[in-house]
């Protein structure tokens, strides 16, 4: 039976938010294609008609994922009068932490993404770039042409800070974790020296 046009769009829609998920759950080597399309309520036999290969989805997805995590970020920024500790409560919280196909995907995938082709490192790449964006609006130096050291310094304190806390079974050690980086973040944001 032949697909309509809007229905292929779609599925392939429904391909990236799908595969969006899952990869920040396995892992990109860690679920196949058959899966993949499989949690989409699709046939592994319709996968080429909407992507050049699984990295051309792990692409999309990684970007779609990481469009969703700055909005995250806007949306936690706009509830509150000091937008920068908002993100930083919505982020460096165990609600976060279960989160693990729907949190970061710096987190989920940062690692992965390193050893990708280019093609998948990319919206990596942009989202970091958006994220360091955000930041430096909320510090309010964003008349910068690139990111400040502070920006920088705070993406990777929390994104460390949630990855460490991720592998600890201590769940002790796992607060502890990010209330020291929570601690460290408020320091830089307050106009603290990063090294």
């Amino acid at each position: 039976m032949r697909v309509s046009r809007a229905q292929a769009e779609e599925n392939r829609e429904t391909v990236i938010n799908v595969a969006s998920r899952l990869f920040r759950e396995h892992g990109f080597d860690g679920i196949g294609l058959k899966d993949l399309m499989k949690g989409a309520g699709l046939t592994q036999g319709g996968f080429y008609k909407q992507f050049a290969s699984k990295d051309d989805l792990a692409a999309q997805a990684s970007r779609r994922a990481l469009e969703s995590a700055t909005r995250r970020w806007s949306t936690a920024a706009a509830t509150n009068s000091d937008p920068l500790e908002a993100i930083m409560e919505f982020y460096l919280s165990p609600g976060h932490l279960g989160e693990k196909a729907d949190g970061c995907p710096l987190v989920a995938l940062g690692s992965d993404a390193a050893r990708q082709s280019e093609e998948v490192r990319r919206p990596f790449e942009d989202g970091i770039r958006a994220h360091f964006e955000v930041l430096d609006e909320l510090m309010n130096d964003a008349n910068r042409s690139n990111p400040s050291g502070k920006a920088m310094a705070i993406l990777s304190l929390m994104v460390g800070a949630v990855t460490l806390s991720r592998i600890m079974q201590d769940e002790n050690l796992s607060q502890d974790i990010l209330d020291a980086a929570a601690g460290e973040v408020r320091r830089i944001a307050r106009g603290g020296d990063v090294a």
